[in-house]
Formats: structure tokens, sequence, C-alpha cells
């Protein structure tokens, strides 16, 4: 028996090789073929490409049967005597946990007190309690470190057993002693010892393994794997099959061996080709790990690359050489494509477009023929949902909808709704309970499915927490450990405010303790704030059970009844209950006996991240659709087209931030494991596994500021060998700088991106990009003519006054036109300070408040109690500025106001059959009182001087005025104006002139922007240019004027003060602001 050795430049010439090895049965009949794979996907490759080589009678209708595929890690565990891999008690999972008991014994010792201070056994009170918080995560990656010692330098751990301590650098002089302690509390063989044993008796006597067994695809073994390949292969054929991209390198360094410091190792020196250079260290060191002695070395040739750019950067991989002579490129070869892109998003937007070209260029490709693979999945994994695979939902949008896609190796967070219920539950436990955070859970399916939210229940929940001013904790005895001691602006604060309205209103001024009703809570929403206040009490409940330091089976179990009491799914989603029963299950049987072991929060939070994170997954691979995954399970397996989306500058190749307590790391060895080398060997996997088209995209520039940003460095180095590939550097035509927008001209012209053709297949950027490209023309107004005439009906006098708060919204609200104003979201952050809009809200409040009687302290207070204010001392001066200045307007309006208020009904007569007709009210006397909080001006003036013309114009005779108080625009006495009976004309003229405006309004909007229009007649009426004032009423320079507004941008555009005077600004202002100024006394 013997150890043999086939190597290839690509795997699908392993496949046919270890095929045609393969068709040579076994001597037993019953047996089973034993094949070894690294990753998932290579098994699912492998098994499809031998179906079509093995058991066929002819063509290629075989079928792949009696072969057991397995990973590496269950033959090492069957070898070493282990029923179960997860049975392994060195196994770092399993380690962990009598490495935790161990921590906590010695955190006395001398030598422990490095680690002991770390986990914060010296300190007290929240320190204490913070630190160790990290006992389980420290634990765990230090049973990965010995875990990874036993692997890949066992006799390190010898020498620690054995009390020689070695070159240890003194900052780690802990951790011989620390694995001392730990082998005296595990009752079970060393690794290294176990493995010594192991290999001993695979040397004596054959396993119960079959006779022949292979290896496939593996470009790493760690050193102690190796030995025990060696040794099995004493009484099995062990075949390894290695894809290795040049022979004649393998031959240069077929004399290397043996296993040294990396900084001395100088194989790189026998490198011609760059690449093989800067990527194919783990290859090298790979070779220079194996025996000498292997029965053969059979080199498989493949056949010849086509004339292709990609063809010959292959072609000098494998012949290890820059050979440029001879080769021109030319501009129409897209066998290497590099799209440099404006961020995430438009790397799918390019991908889409590409793969479209490619399909549409070759009738022959297939989606199964494209594998697109990404380092950073997660990340990706919802543009690329959205940017595919959607043609059965939505109609007539890109052609990539029609592109069926599988994604493969997503978190089970990210797959199974349950387990993302339980990592938000573990991130909101012992957090704040901000506002986002409660809300975002609501909106998780199965969440909705047990409280039964549906979209509108979820959009008025959002509405009353930003009512009700919630922002977080849940109530005063959670903020405590914060040292926030207000119950104002938490859960149980805004609760209790939307139960409360639902029995009271705000108007009625009163309150519970300190919870003042919510105004907006109508009668049919009834259920739903029961819903809502259920939902946040199981949620508080659920939060305060995952809290302190229980035993593992206590935190699981507290876990699994919150996601309980939280969720329901349906019939046809209980696996996800099934998966996760499982997942949990795993990590108990993981712990075994010492399951009793005490954790804190953070240590669950960091057990169940790791546990849940990505993994591969047989069934999402080579399904026949198009297949996205990680860089991992499908490197090195051929196909007509491979891309590598997001290598971008940062991301790849993943940051090698070295762990300052691996001691492996201080002096590497040849063939221990580097990440960052590991990346690198997987783009020069995935650049040998295209067999057409190789095709890279990443962030070239940011999307928001469009600063360029450099490649990938293995991409730069790619990018820089295709230069030397040929006669000339190819650079320009191999990278397409893309546009910022996918409507962008260069994306639809023929020759913009790519030669000879257009590069976007998407018919709406086609026409987006039209429209940009062609003459700019006036923006077309909101409608092209008036309306038809509204019927002559009387009018009545709220909708008058409605109409003129502002005349151009009025126009939409006759249409029931909604604006689309800016959403508003809900805050996380205690209100510490208030703007200008929130200090007018909560100062007219106080106003009317005091205005109907209440004492200006009581109104104060019920400002406290809704929690606007900022809490405590915090929001102390604020109120007293609010409330002073709020009091000095209601004492200036007091004597105005002493007659006793009635109310008038008033029907006029404005001719043409029309008629006014209304209630004006509260009238004092013979005089309307308005008093506002706002700075007054024009707009707090026209209100009132509607009024006071209905009432001139119902009884002629009498005197009437107007009043209106409001605060100067500069200090604190309050500003008064006082309106009079009209001059120019007779109240019901002005009244039917208004009515006139109405119509006119409803029709189409009317150049009477609020502010702009009252500058326009202030000025003239105060004889100074009137142009000039509008100008800046509005303009938007330092600050935001009118022509920000998005109902005046809709109705005329960007327009300036001379288009708006074009359409009538100023007849229009001085017809409906100069009687009033006039007015004034």
């Amino acid at each position: 028996m013997a150890l043999f050795i086939h190597r290839a430049e690509r795997t699908d010439l392993l496949a046919d090789g270890l095929g045609a090895l393969l068709s040579d049965p076994l001597d037993d009949p019953f047996a089973e073929e034993l094949v070894i794979v690294p990753a998932k996907g290579i098994e699912r490759w492998l098994s499809q490409r031998l179906s079509h080589v093995l058991g066929r009678a002819s063509g290629d209708d075989g079928v792949c049967a009696g072969i057991a595929f397995r990973n590496p890690r269950s033959l090492i565990a069957e070898l070493l005597g282990i029923d179960n891999g997860a049975d392994d008690p060195w196994a770092p999972d399993a380690m962990v946990w009598p490495l935790l008991e161990v921590i906590d014994a010695s955190c006395t010792e001398a030598w422990c007190k490095p680690l002991a201070t770390h986990l914060g056994h010296f300190e007290t009170g929240e320190e204490k309690e913070l630190r160790q918080g990290r006992r389980y995560a420290v634990a765990r990656r230090l049973a990965g470190l010995f875990a990874s010692y036993a692997r890949q330098r066992p006799q390190l751990l010898i020498d620690w057993e054995t009390g020689v301590d070695g070159e240890v650098p003194s900052d780690l002089g802990w951790q011989p002693p620390l694995w001392r302690a730990l082998l005296d509390k595990v009752a079970a063989d060393p690794p290294h010892v176990r493995h010594a044993k192991t290999v001993a008796m695979l040397e004596e006597s054959p396993t119960d393994l079959p006779q022949r067994l292979s290896l496939f695809g593996h470009t790493r073994l760690p050193s102690t794997e190796i030995e025990l390949l060696r040794a099995l292969s004493t009484h099995h054929d062990l075949h390894l099959w290695l894809p290795h991209p040049s022979d004649r390198l393998w031959s240069s360094l077929r004399g290397v061996h043996g296993q040294i410091p990396r900084r001395e190792d100088t194989s790189h020196r026998e490198v011609d080709h760059p690449l093989l250079a800067t990527l194919g260290r783990d290859l090298r060191e790979l070779q220079r790990s194996l025996p000498a002695d292997t029965h053969t070395d059979e080199y498989l040739p493949g056949p010849a690359r086509p004339d292709t750019l990609l063809g010959w950067l292959q072609s000098d991989i494998t012949a290890n050489a820059v050979r440029p002579k001879g080769r021109v490129h030319n501009a129409s070869d897209r066998s290497v494509q590099v799209h440099s892109c404006h961020g995430a998003a438009r790397q799918i937007d390019v991908l889409r477009e590409v793969l479209l070209g490619l399909l549409a260029d070759d009738p022959t490709l297939e989606p199964r023929d494209i594998l697109v693979m990404c380092p950073d999945i997660e990340t990706y994994a919802p543009l690329i949902v959205a940017g595919f695979g959607l043609g059965d939902m939505i109609k007539g949008v890109h052609p990539a909808h029609q592109l069926r896609v599988k994604l493969a190796d997503r978190a089970l967070t990210q797959t199974n709704p349950l387990l993302g219920v339980a990592s938000q539950l573990l991130a909101l436990a012992g957090g704040r309970a901000t506002s986002s955070e409660v809300l975002n859970l609501a909106h998780a399916a199965p969440v909705r499915a047990r409280f039964g939210f549906t979209d509108d229940d979820l959009e008025d929940i959002t509405r009353w927490v930003r009512q009700a001013n919630i922002r977080w904790g849940f109530d005063q005895e959670h903020r405590r450990p914060f040292g926030v001691d207000f119950v104002q602006n938490t859960w149980r604060f805004g609760i209790d405010r939307v139960l409360a309205g639902v029995a009271m209103s705000d108007d009625s001024r009163t309150w519970i303790d300190t919870t003042l009703p919510l105004d907006d809570v109508s009668s049919n929403r009834v259920e739903l704030a029961g819903k809502l206040a259920e939902y946040v009490a199981r949620l508080q409940r659920v939060a305060e059970s995952l809290t302190g330091a229980r035993p593992l089976k206590a935190w699981l179990g507290a876990l699994t009844d919150g996601i309980g009491l939280l969720t329901d799914v349906g019939d046809d989603d209980a696996w996800q209950i099934s998966q996760l029963q499982r997942e949990f299950g795993d990590v108990l049987n993981s712990a075994g006996s010492r399951a009793d072991t005490l954790l804190r929060l953070p240590d669950i939070r960091a057990l169940l991240q790791r546990h849940l994170a990505g993994r591969p997954t047989r069934a999402n691979f080579r399904t026949g659709t198009l297949t996205v995954c990680t860089m991992v399970p499908m490197r090195s397996v051929p196909h007509r087209v491979v891309c590598l989306v997001g290598l971008d500058d940062g991301v790849f190749p993943r940051r090698g931030i070295i762990d300052g307590d691996d001691a492996l790391a201080r002096d590497p060895m040849t063939g221990e494991r580097d990440i960052r080398s590991e990346d690198r060997q997987l783009l020069l996997d995935a650049i040998n596994a295209a067999t057409e088209t190789l095709v890279i995209t990443y962030t070239g520039a940011n999307e928001y500021s469009g600063l360029e940003r450099p490649p990938a460095v293995p991409l730069a180095e790619l990018l820089d060998t295709l230069d030397l590939t040929t006669e000339h550097p190819v650079r320009e035509d191999v990278v397409v700088k893309h546009p910022l927008q996918p409507f962008d001209t260069r994306n639809v012209v023929p020759g913009g991106l790519i030669p000879e053709q257009p590069f976007t297949f998407d018919p709406s950027a086609l026409r987006a990009a039209r429209a940009r490209a062609g003459e700019r023309a006036e923006r077309p107004s909101f409608i092209s003519g008036p309306l038809p005439a509204p019927p002559a009906e009387d009018v009545a006098l709220a909708d008058l006054l409605g109409f003129f708060r502002d005349p151009v919204k009025g126009f939409f609200r006759a249409l029931e036109f909604t604006l689309p104003w800016e959403v508003d979201g809900v805050e996380d952050a205690m209100p510490v300070d208030i703007d200008a809009l929130e200090e007018w809200t909560v100062g007219e409040r106080m106003l009317q408040d005091m205005l109907g009687g209440m004492d200006p302290r009581e109104a104060r207070d019920l400002e406290w109690r809704r929690g606007t204010l900022p809490p405590g001392q915090l929001g102390w001066r604020t109120a007293k500025n609010i409330c002073d200045q709020s009091a000095l307007i209601a004492d200036t309006a007091r004597p105005y106001r002493s007659a006793e208020p009635r109310a008038l009904d008033v029907d006029i007569d404005v001719g043409g059959g029309r008629r006014v007709t209304g209630t004006v009210s509260p009238i004092y006397g013979d005089r309307l009182v308005s008093a506002t909080y706002s700075k007054l001006d024009g707009r707090h003036l026209l209100q009132p001087w509607i009024r006071l013309l209905a009432l001139f114009a119902h009884a002629p005779s009498r005197e009437w005025t107007a009043v209106s108080i409001g605060r100067p625009k500069r200090g604190t006495t309050p500003r008064v104006e006082v309106m009079g009976r009209p001059s120019s004309s007779s109240a019901v003229e002005l009244l039917a002139d208004l009515v006139a405006m109405y119509d006119e309004g409803r029709r189409e909007p009317l150049p009477l922007p609020v502010k702009t229009s009252f500058a326009w007649a202030d000025a003239v009426h105060g004889h100074r240019d009137p142009e000039r004032n509008a100008t800046y009423r509005w303009r938007t320079d330092n600050y935001p004027g009118e022509d920000a507004e998005p109902a005046y941008q809709l109705a005329f555009g960007k327009a300036w003060v001379k288009d708006l005077v074009a359409r009538g600004l100023d007849t229009y202002a001085c017809r409906l602001w100069l009687p009033m100024l006039r007015a004034l006394q």
C-alpha cells in the first residue's frame, strides 16, 4: 500500500482522473469508496461530475453510487477513535467548558495574574461585571489557540506538558501552566498523545476503512493530518488529488521538504510568475509538508488554453513564466473583466448587466455555468435578492429578474426568522431597549404573526411611539443601572399614555399621576393599543429573564421560552422551530456535563454568535440556477464564467489581525494557517477555475463623495500581472470605470463602456438616459391648465380660512392629493435640548393652557408629562424660558379677553348668488383676540383678518377690532397688532374677492407662497423694493427659503421670484395682503 499524488491545473481534470480510478472497482463489491472533500460545494459538483463517468453504458448517462463523501474532520475523528467529531473533548467547542473551570479556579495563582486581570478578578462593581462578561469569549479563543497548537505544532504542547516551557515569550508565560491545569481537568489523552498512539496504530495494522481512499481538492493540510495520512497509507492506498496550477513550479520545488520557520523559507525564489509568488504560498508550503517518499507523483496534463487574455494568463501560470512576446490584446477580448464601481449596490447593478451580456453573446451559456463568489456574502445578499430572480413577482422590469439565483453560506440568523429573533433578543437584553430596537423586533415576521400586527398597525404604533416621546428603557427601574432615574421617555411612560388615551383625550387636561393621555388613540384602535401593551410587557419579561449569571441550560431555556412568548409560526414554517431546537441542543451537547457552568449575557452572545454564523450547505450548490456563495466552498470548481464580487480594499483579503496570545504567530512555521495567505490562494484558485471568462467587481470610488479608492492589493497585483502578460499594458482595456448612476449615457451608448455595444440591458435605464441626454426642457407644470370651474356654491367660512392658511397647499387639498412629506422616524436618544420647531410646539401648548386658565407651573408640568422636555435639570432652563415667555403673552392677552366670550353665526351675501356662512368665535365684546407663541408676522394676522371681515360684513355698524399677540422679533416684550375697519373697500367686497381667489386657487395653484407674498405686499405698503424683499423670503441661502417647500416645488418647479411675478405674484399679493396692512392701527 502507498501514498499516491495526482496533480492537475484544474479540478475537472482531477475529477476525470478520480473517475478513471473508481471505474476499477474494489475487491469487495459491497465496499464503499471513500472520498474526502474540503467543502460541501465541491462534494455536490464532484458527485455530479462522476455521474457522467461512472456506471454508464454509453454517452454520459451514468450514476454516482457506492461512494461516501466525507469532510477531513470526520475522517480524522474516526482515525482518532472518536465516534462523533462533536464528542471530541479537545475540539474547541468542547474544550472551552473545562477551560472555563480552570480559569475560574486559577485566578488566584501568580502565573494567572495577566489573565485574571483581563477578566476583572481584581476589580469590583460594574467594572468587574463588565470584564467577567468576557469569560466565555476569552476561553473559547484560548481553546481555539490550543486546538491550533495541537493540529499545527504539537511539539509545543508536548514540551509544556513535561514542564519545558521553552522560548515562550514572557507575556505568554501563563499559557503553559494553563495548559497543564487543563490536562488535569480533562479525563482523556491529550491531543498529542492521542495523535501519537493513532499514528503508531495505523502504521502497525490496517483499519476498517476501505482499501482505497481519496482526498480531493485540498490546498492546505495541517502537519498532524499529513502524518495521519502518511501512516494510513501504510496499509491502505491513499490518493491525494491536488489542484496545482504549475507542474513546472512543482518540479522545481520537488526536493524541498520539511517544516521550517516561515521567515527562512526561500521557495519563492524559485517562482518566476508574479501571481504564483504572491498568491500561491499555501500551495508551496503544502508541497514541502508532504512526505518525500510517495509511491507516485502523477501530473495530469490539461488541454490547450484558449487564445485569450485569460488563456494567456493561465498558461503563463502553468509555465511559471511571463511570456508576453507576440501577444497583442484585442480590446474586444472580454475574457478578463474588472469593473470599478461606486459601492456595493452598483457592483450588483454592473454584475447583472455583465451576466446578461455574456448570456446574450453565447446561447450555449446557461446560469449553471456561472459561479458568483463574494467574500462578504451577508452584505451583498440583500442586494442580490433585490436584483435577481423577482420575475414571478414583478413584471416589465430588468431582464435579470428572469435569472433564478441560489444563495449559499448564509448565517442561520438570516435564513431562520426564529433564530433571527433569538439574535435580536440577545442584543436587546442587557441594553437600553431603544425605540428603534423594540420596533424593529416587532417587524420580525414571527413576532407579527404572534400579535397580529399588520403594516397599518406598525405604522400606527410607530406614530404613537413618536407622539408619546418614547426613547429608551422599559421603565424607571430598568434605566437605573445606566445612571438615569427618570420615568419620562420610557416604554412604561409611553404605553401608559397610549392606554390612558383610550379613555381620555389630551384636550381634557387631566392626568393620572405622571400619565397624560395620548390624544391620537381612536376608538377603532383600542385593540391595537392592548396588543402593543402586551407585546412590550412580554418583551420586558423576556429581557429581564436574560440577565444575571446562570448555567447554560437555564440560558437556553429562558431564550426558548422568550421566543415562545413573542413569536408564532404557521404549519408551513414549523421547520424553524425544529431547527432552533436542534441548534440549541447541539450547543447544550457540546457542553456535556459542564453545562452547569455559570455564564453571563455577553458569554451567551459570543457563544451563539459563533454557532449561528454562516456555514455551507450542500443543497444550495449546483442546483441548475445561478449560484452565489462565499469564496471557500466552490473555489477550485471549474465554471465557464467565474465572478468575484466585492474585492474591495480592506475587505479582501480578510484583515489578518494577529492574535497577541497566539504563540504560533510570533514565529510561524511553513504550513501553519494564515488567513490572508489563504484568501490569496482562494483568488488564485478562482482565476484558474474560470474556463472562459473571469469577472471581478470592486468599489473603486466612494458612492457619496466620488473619491477614488484603490482595488484590493491582490487585485492590483493581478492587474499588474495582466500588463506584463502582453506586449503592451492592457489595464485600460480590462478595467471598466463605471459611472455612479445606471442611467448615465455611457451605459446605453455602443462603445461607451465596452467595445461595439451598449453595456446595459435595462429598458428603464435607456429611457432615463434618453431623457437625460435630450435638451433640458422646462419642468412641466403640475397641471397643463386650469381645472374646470367648481360649482358656484356657498362657501363655508372654515373652508375659506383653511384655504388661506396656505393657498398653494389648499389647491392640493382640494384635489385630495397627498404631498410627499418627509416621513418622521423615531428617536432613540433622550431629549437633552429642543430645536426651534419643538420649542414652538411646547410654547404654543403652554400658552393655550394658560389662556384656558391653567397656572403656568401646571402648564409646565403638563409638558413634563408629555416627555417633550429634557428630563431633570437638563430641561429646567428651557422649560422656564418657554414658560416665562408664554406667561408674558398670556398676561398681555388677558386684558383684551376680559369680556365673556361668545360666538356669532354669520351668513353673508357676496354676490353672484354666493354666500359665506359659518361661525366666528370667540368674540370678546367687539373684539377678536388671537395669541400665538410664534414671532408675529403676516401669516398670523391673515386668519383673524378674514374673521374680522366676516364680522364687518355681517354687522357693519359695529366697530369690530382684531387683536393679535405674539413674540417679537427681538427681546421678550410681546408684540401686539390691532386691525380695524377696512379702509379701501367694504368688507363684503373684500370677502367677495377672497372667494374669487378661493375659486381660482382650487382650479390651479395661485402664486401665493405665504411668506414671499406677504413680503412683497409689505414692501409695497412701505414703499420699499418688493422683489428684493420677496427674494429674501423665497430663495434658499444660508437658511431654507420657501423655494425648498415640496408643495411649492411641485406647483412651480425651480422658480425664481421673477417667475412667480410672471404668474401674477404681484397682483395676488396686493389683493390678499394690502387691505389687511392698511387696516392695521
